[in-house]
């Protein structure tokens, strides 16, 4: 590839796990693009130059002309968006998108679009991503399941079987995926965490965490937590909308009830199992 003859498309900004998938799928859908990274021996690097060695790179700082010459930012989740290079980058008229946005897209555009699965939250997240990705399983569902943790999310989209995505989400991902489309959502919780990419806001923070609920069929919220509570009834309108917690849940929701002095897992009045009968120990993974 010769930059200086084509105009650059996309500009992969941090290489790394996430990065080289990106590389993987640009390439096969044989995209104008180029890489920077602000560390002089990123992650990835040698497969980089070994599996891509036409691909230009830019490796030591983000002081690149690459950055405002090009109309699209791919931007690692590691990688703060307010980096004054990205800014500058954005006022130039670039896109700031992250792998996540391009996994969406890539849904998007398969006739046969698969439904998606989104679980964010300050903790418990991919202890629930695994759950749900157990039970799809032991219901005989051929899942994908990425994003945070596991396997980078565009390279789920390589197995054509794959009837359903669980994709554990971090605010970071979320922050520059517009194209956010799923069946269904959930913010399991939100508390003080990574406060330093978010001027230690909380409400900031928080925020970022907000938009997984924009567009998704279903939302699934935390009634004991503030926050998961006040954006679930927010972008609720016409969706579909259940709570959990650890208290009596209402009809069509779930908590915990009692009978004979023992705890259940109850949906409204129906009970559902002895919360004794949970293996994994804790009043956290009750809920």
């Amino acid at each position: 590839m010769n930059t200086q003859q084509q105009k650059i498309e996309s500009v992969i900004v941090g290489l790394g796990t996430t990065g080289l998938s990106v590389v993987r799928h640009l390439a096969s859908q044989q995209r104008i693009f180029v890489v920077v990274d602000s560390r002089e021996n990123p992650p990835g690097a040698k497969e980089l130059q070994h599996d891509y060695s036409n691909v230009e790179y830019h490796f030591g700082d983000f002081d690149s002309p690459w950055l405002i010459q090009s109309d699209q930012l791919i931007v690692n989740p590691g990688i703060a968006i307010a980096t004054p290079e990205i800014q500058q980058a954005k006022q130039a008229g670039a896109q700031l998108i992250g792998d996540i946005e391009l996994f969406f897209q890539g849904v998007q555009n398969n006739l046969e679009s698969k439904p998606v699965i989104a679980i964010t939250g300050s903790n418990g997240k991919t202890t629930v991503t695994s759950l749900i990705e157990l039970m799809a399983k032991k219901s005989g569902i051929d899942v994908g399941m990425g994003g945070n943790i596991g396997t980078a999310a565009l390279d789920l989209l390589n197995n054509d079987n794959t009837e359903l995505f669980i994709l554990e989400l971090s605010s970071y991902q979320l922050e520059t995926t517009p194209s956010l489309q799923t069946l269904a959502a959930v913010i399991l919780n939100v508390s003080e965490d990574h406060l330093d990419r978010y001027n230690n806001d909380l409400e900031e923070y928080a925020q970022a965490k907000a938009v997984i609920y924009d567009n998704c069929e279903h939302i699934i919220y935390n009634r004991e937590d503030a926050y998961s509570q006040r954006f679930a009834t927010q972008a609720a309108g016409d969706k579909a909308i259940v709570s959990f917690g650890l208290n009596e849940p209402e009809i069509g929701h779930y908590g915990v009830s009692q009978k004979d002095g023992k705890d259940w897992l109850a949906k409204g009045n129906e009970l559902l199992m002895p919360c004794d009968e949970v293996k994994l120990p804790g009043l956290h993974n009750i809920a």
